[in-house]
């Protein structure tokens, strides 16, 4: 529990840095796009994959993946945030946050996964 904890810890507060240094990106139509929660969950994705890829000793897994990554990523936030874009009307970025956050998480797991496997064998 305290791997999980420490790791947590430091991954929320990383993530509350990036969203305060970044806020939100305003497009020239007013829509707000959330990019700070976009870009963390995305990048927390692929360090997520690469960490499974390494096969790591637990305590380090539970320290980095499960701490780290799960106090970095937010699922919370991105749905909070998808509700926002609704209720304010903006249906085209709500449908675009959605998907693109969708499949570039995926992606970029995949990828971490596939990056340590190639360099590792």
């Amino acid at each position: 529990m305290v791997f999980v904890g420490i790791g947590g810890a430091v991954g929320a507060l990383l993530r509350y840095i990036i969203s305060e240094y970044m806020k939100s990106l305003k497009t020239e139509k007013g829509t707000v796009f959330p990019i700070a929660t976009w870009l963390v969950n995305i990048s927390g994705s692929f360090l997520l994959g690469v960490l499974y890829g390494l096969d790591l000793p637990l305590q380090l897994w539970l320290l980095l993946g499960v701490g780290f990554c799960g106090g970095y990523t937010t699922f919370s936030t991105f749905g909070k945030e998808v509700i926002d874009l609704l209720i304010d009307n903006q249906w085209l970025a709500a449908f675009r946050y959605v998907i693109t956050s969708s499949l570039l998480s995926i992606t970029a797991a995949w990828t971490g996964i596939t990056m340590v496997s190639f360099f590792l064998n």
